[in-house]
């Protein structure tokens, strides 16, 4: 076995270790979901920015560039570091002092129980879409550093994720999510003054990156560049995975500071797989699988021992979004769809079902993988699938008395209805319409509940 197999093992082992550590301190369903809230900065800035900085940054952004190069729809990796620090700004407080387990909770407690089991419903399958990313990402690192076949490697990874996330929950994330955020931007960097002095110099990488061949994207209206952005930006800023870490800090300050600081450090830390996105096909030439061009970029430039370190830490990070995710899914499904039908439940069983959820949906999000494209696909499909109806309902959930269990509804199924329709017809902007459809539909049914509801309205 080689080096860097023997790496990814060690990595893979502490993964477990650390899994095990922390499965001792869990008692409770809040300390399994959201790590007791007992979250400081170290651990809520690198749990935000690993937990973002995964596939689609690292596997999904490089290879996507490598392939259509940069033009104004190219929103990674300013999409998802501008969204992390509109969490931070906007959101992170008044979800911190909301003291959730889930998002979920926020429409039982806000709209009605029934809101909150739709919205529970709707909001499962876009943790899978990210938990299938990351699973194909991870499968296709490890097939780069084993030389297993992509679809054998993806099946290794999808076992490794549901084991390790249904052990330790989010105190093992969070914990090593320190670590591997470090280790990752170590390694990226390494990796850049790498590909810098291989081409003898920053002029000279620029010069290269100026004279490469880049295909000519295709022309784009000015609303196709906004769906674009708006599906990074607006389709994850509520997502569940984001909302998580923020209420597992242990103030609403903490909250704030670590969502703006972890967007900032995503931007800076993201353009490095841009810029090998850009130049890494004059390094690794005919790369036969595009996905593989990151890793395959620091094995052509890493000595051995190095590159065993990078591949390792880029694999906990993928780990380190996985598990979230899947996390996620497995929380609103047992908190807030089945515990409520069973009272006087124990914690010891909540948490139990919890665990179940975690392999249940490991074995979907494993189907997903196998049976997508690209890693990139997969992410775009869960920015955008059910998110607009979200972004609604918490917004006014949060910043406003308008609108009651109906209005929410209306924005859900309307969203949902919406973007599958738009998709399905091929238009060029379903998030976009499936946005707009969500606000006209809350806002047209809670304007008609107040005007229905107000004293003396329609008498003669």
């Amino acid at each position: 076995m080689s080096l860097t197999a023997w790496a990814v093992l060690f990595y893979l082992l502490l993964q477990f270790g650390i899994g095990i550590w922390a499965s001792r301190r869990i008692a409770t369903e809040d300390d399994y979901l959201v790590a007791g809230r007992k979250l400081g900065y170290p651990l809520g800035i690198f749990s935000i920015f690993a937990t973002w900085f995964g596939a689609e940054t690292c596997i999904g952004a490089a290879s996507d560039i490598a392939a259509n190069g940069i033009s104004v729809t190219t929103a990674e990796p300013f999409g998802y570091g501008l969204c992390i620090i509109l969490m931070g700004l906007v959101f992170a407080v008044p979800l911190w002092k909301k003291k959730l387990t889930t998002l979920a909770d926020l429409f039982r407690d806000r709209y009605s129980i029934g809101v909150e089991r739709v919205a529970a419903i709707f909001l499962i399958p876009t943790s899978l879409f990210w938990s299938g990313a990351q699973i194909r990402a991870f499968g296709s690192v490890l097939s780069s550093v084993t030389e297993l076949e992509i679809g054998i490697a993806i099946g290794v990874a999808a076992g490794i994720v549901i084991l390790y996330t249904a052990v330790g929950g989010l105190l093992a994330d969070a914990v090593t999510d320190l670590v591997q955020g470090v280790t990752l931007v170590v390694g990226l960097v390494v990796v850049l003054v790498a590909s810098v002095l291989h081409f003898g110099g920053p002029a000279e990488a620029v010069a290269v990156v100026r004279d490469l061949p880049r295909p000519s994207p295709a022309p784009v209206t000015p609303l196709e560049t906004l769906e674009a952005w708006a599906i990074p930006v607006l389709g994850s800023v509520v997502a569940t995975e984001l909302i998580a870490r923020v209420i597992a800090t242990r103030t609403p300050t903490i909250a704030r500071r670590s969502a703006v600081t972890a967007g900032g450090i995503y931007v800076a830390i993201g353009l490095i797989p841009a810029f090998i996105g850009l130049v890494g096909a004059a390094i690794v030439p005919d790369l036969s699988d595009p996905e593989q061009l990151l890793p395959a970029v620091a094995e052509a430039l890493l000595p051995s021992a190095l590159y065993a370190i990078f591949a390792g830490a880029l694999i906990s990070a993928i780990l380190s979004t996985v598990d979230s995710a899947l996390l996620i899914a497995s929380g609103l499904l047992s908190h807030n769809i089945l515990l409520p039908l069973m009272p006087r439940v124990e914690e010891r069983t909540k948490v139990r079902m919890a665990r179940l959820g975690v392999a249940g949906f490991g074995v979907i999000a494993f189907l997903i993988a196998v049976n997508s494209s690209s890693v990139m696909s997969l992410i775009e499909q869960s920015s955008a699938f059910g998110s607009a109806g979200t972004l609604v309902i918490v917004c006014f959930g949060l910043f406003s008395r308008l609108g009651g269990p109906r209005a929410a509804m209306a924005a859900l199924f309307g969203g949902m209805g919406s973007y599958i329709a738009g998709s399905a017809a091929g238009i060029s902007t379903p998030y976009l319409a499936s946005l707009a459809v969500s606000l006209v539909a809350y806002v047209a049914v809670a304007v008609g509940e107040s005007m229905t509801a107000a004293p003396g309205r329609g008498a003669p």
